[in-house]
């Protein structure tokens, strides 16, 4: 089955403060008919302590077109998504040497966060030595499932051409979004929770020629599940207005994950002849902590299994599609047994799923 390699991140300049954060929406949004003190306490009860933008803080306290945010985003995401392809490339936590960039199948960029028409895999491929007949596949629109979905899609290239090397890109300025003169709840609910984030993987085919550093167990890919929600197109997205993207975003997430996961879960799992029970492992997408509750709601799953998703919900905040994969990430640093199964699954618009199972061999 093809395997993940290698991940690798690239952070955005500002780290910032979640008080920090708390202070400057305050003040933002102090002369709204919002009851704003009340609303401020997301910030600090939803378990964030840090998150990484590629602008600081004064930079959101006056208005910008939606031009110059998104000129600024493809800016940023060939900078950031060029330095996450060379760090996954050459990881010398996770390669024993590195993968040359001609070497590269096929490149899958997942973004949900701003424009760019050649997409940007095409303007990174003018930065670094890539083949010149590398396939390029972006895929746009998939919010927060979009790293999952990736991973997803990578897995069916490399059944298909198993020496395939492909990468899969995940490039998310949520920050880039903000809407300066919108202060519906929504928007301030958005602000305490999305950041920004740049992540990128190696899956490689059973017959690719890579070299991983340690010989341990890696996690291959054994089978994947998409499924939509019909009629539910309003759970969330985004409204493209005149000034940009504006945040669709129901406060009935955490109850429809609680009710509708857990049968989509229990199915996919019957079909690989498997029960809950056979889950050792969560790679799950942090949305948010009520997210991460309703999962754990849902599914069933101790605490130690939801560890690493809110560590990184912690630390980064919510990264959109980005997220997965640097959960991922720290699951490849584990020492995880042979045979020991895990599950991928994250939650995007649509209203949708993608999950993944996952075995170490």
């Amino acid at each position: 089955m093809p395997k993940v390699v290698s991940v690798e991140v690239g952070l955005p300049a500002h780290v910032i403060d979640q008080k920090d954060a708390k202070s400057f929406i305050g003040s933002l949004f102090s002369k709204t008919n919002l009851n704003v003190n009340r609303l401020l306490n997301v910030f600090i009860n939803g378990e964030i302590e840090t998150r990484y933008f590629v602008k600081d803080l004064k930079w959101f306290a006056e208005n910008h077109r939606f031009s110059e945010k998104n000129d600024f985003f493809i800016k940023e995401a060939v900078r950031l998504g060029a330095e996450a392809i060379q760090k996954c490339l050459s990881s010398e936590e996770f390669l024993a040497e590195a993968v040359p960039y001609d070497e590269i199948d096929a490149i899958y960029t997942i973004c949900t966060t701003g424009l760019s028409t050649p997409s940007i895999e095409a303007r990174i491929m003018n930065v670094l030595p890539f083949s010149p007949h590398t396939k390029r596949i972006p895929i746009w629109g998939l919010g927060c499932a979009g790293g999952a979905a990736g991973l997803s899609r990578a897995f069916e290239y490399c059944l298909a051409y198993p020496n395939a090397k492909v990468l899969v890109l995940s490039i998310e300025l949520c920050s880039l979004t903000f809407q300066h003169n919108d202060h519906s709840k929504s928007n301030l609910v958005g602000t305490s929770l999305f950041a920004d984030g740049v992540a990128c993987a190696l899956v490689c085919g059973d017959e690719s020629s890579v070299s991983p550093k340690r010989k341990r167990p890696l996690p291959s890919i054994v089978k994947t599940r998409s499924t939509l929600m019909k009629d539910s197109l309003d759970v969330m997205g985004w409204d493209i207005e005149d000034d940009g993207l504006h945040v669709v975003f129901s406060k009935d997430i955490p109850s429809i994950v609680t009710n509708w996961l857990r049968p989509n879960v229990l199915e996919f799992l019957k079909e690989n002849r498997m029960e809950m029970k056979d889950i050792f492992h969560f790679i799950a997408h942090p949305g948010g902590k009520k997210v991460l509750q309703a999962y754990q709601a849902s599914l069933g799953f101790e605490d130690s299994m939801l560890d690493i998703p809110l560590n990184i919900l912690k630390k980064y905040g919510n990264m959109s599609s980005a997220t997965i994969l640097y959960v991922l990430r720290e699951f490849l640093l584990k020492e995880i047994a042979a045979g020991e199964v895990g599950l991928a699954a994250a939650l995007g618009p649509g209203f949708s799923s993608e999950l993944l199972l996952m075995r170490w061999e």
